[in-house]
C-alpha cells in the first residue's frame, strides 16, 4: 500500500513538474529580456532534481568534481548516476559537458543526443550542440542547433551572437 501511494505521489510531482515547465516555457517565449532570467532559472531548477534524494547527491558530487576540474571523478560519478537513473536527462547533460570539456566530442554528442530524447526542449544541451559542431567546422550543423535552442529560450545571448556569425559562413560569404 505504502508503495503504491509513494509511487502515486512521485507521478503526480512529475505531472505538476511538466505542467509547471509547460507554464515557464510559454512565458519564456512571452517574456522580455528583464524577465527571463528568473524563468530559465527556475526550469533549471526543476531539471536539477532526479526525484531521488541520493541521486541528487552523486549528482551534487559530480558538480564538485568538475568544478575542481576533477573531470575522471566527474565522469565516474555521473557514469553512476545514468546507470541508476536513466531517464535524468541532467546527468547526460552534465557528462556531455565533461565530454565537451575534455575534448571527446563524440561521447559528448551522444550524451546530448540522449539528453534531447529525454528532454526535447533542452536548450543546453542544443547550446553545447552547436558549440561542438562550430568546433568541428560543420558550420551549418551549429546553426541548425543554436536555431533550436533559439526557438525554445530566445534570449540566450551567446546563441544570438552565434547566429549572427554564423549566417555568412552558410551563406557562402565570410565575415
Amino acid at each position: 500500500m505504502f508503495a503504491t501511494t509513494a509511487r502515486a505521489d512521485a507521478g503526480s510531482v512529475v505531472e505538476d513538474e511538466e505542467f509547471r515547465l509547460d507554464e515557464l516555457f510559454s512565458l519564456l517565449r512571452e517574456s522580455d529580456t528583464e524577465d527571463f532570467y528568473d524563468i530559465e532559472s527556475e526550469i533549471v531548477e526543476i531539471w536539477l532534481h532526479s526525484g531521488s534524494a541520493s541521486m541528487d547527491l552523486l549528482f551534487e558530487r559530480a558538480q564538485y568534481a568538475m568544478t575542481d576540474q576533477n573531470f575522471p571523478k566527474a565522469i565516474e560519478h555521473l557514469s553512476a548516476l545514468i546507470d541508476h537513473a536513466p531517464e535524468f536527462a541532467e546527468a547526460w547533460n552534465a557528462r556531455a559537458t565533461v565530454y565537451y570539456l575534455t575534448d571527446q566530442y563524440a561521447l559528448s554528442i551522444s550524451d546530448i543526443q540522449q539528453t534531447l530524447l529525454l528532454n526535447p526542449r533542452h536548450f543546453g544541451a542544443l547550446n553545447g550542440l552547436g558549440l561542438i559542431f562550430e568546433e568541428l567546422g560543420d558550420f551549418e550543423g551549429a546553426y541548425k542547433a543554436y536555431t533550436m535552442a533559439r526557438e525554445i529560450h530566445p534570449f540566450l545571448e551567446n546563441v544570438n551572437e552565434a547566429l549572427i556569425e554564423l549566417r555568412p559562413l552558410i551563406d557562402g560569404t565570410e565575415l
